[in-house]
């Protein structure tokens, strides 16, 4: 049972994960979870979200994270916590 808390947390994902429809797989499960934040490329080849919601879809969403779509391979996940996005939604953000 939700305690009703919410938390906002920004993930670093490193591996095989960019050309592997990440990005779009990561906004179809956020938004499937209610979440609100971004997800993008980075230059550096790896995959960075923000994902802020109830704690507990939170934890989901990043636990989803360590395994991606059938297609990516996921070598590391880092989380660091994060302050609340401007706005609702879930969207995919340039690469940075």
């Amino acid at each position: 049972m939700s305690d009703g808390s919410v938390k906002a947390v920004r993930v670093s994902i490193r591996g095989r994960v960019q050309g592997v429809w990440f990005r779009g797989w990561t906004v179809d499960e956020a938004q499937a979870r209610g979440l609100a934040g971004w997800v993008r490329n980075r230059r550096d080849g790896s995959v960075e979200a923000l994902f802020s919601g109830p704690a507990e879809r939170v934890d989901d969403m990043v636990g989803a994270c360590h395994h991606g779509p059938a297609t990516a391979s996921v070598q590391s996940v880092e989380v660091f916590p994060a302050a609340h996005p401007e706005g609702g939604g879930f969207h995919q953000a340039p690469t940075l």
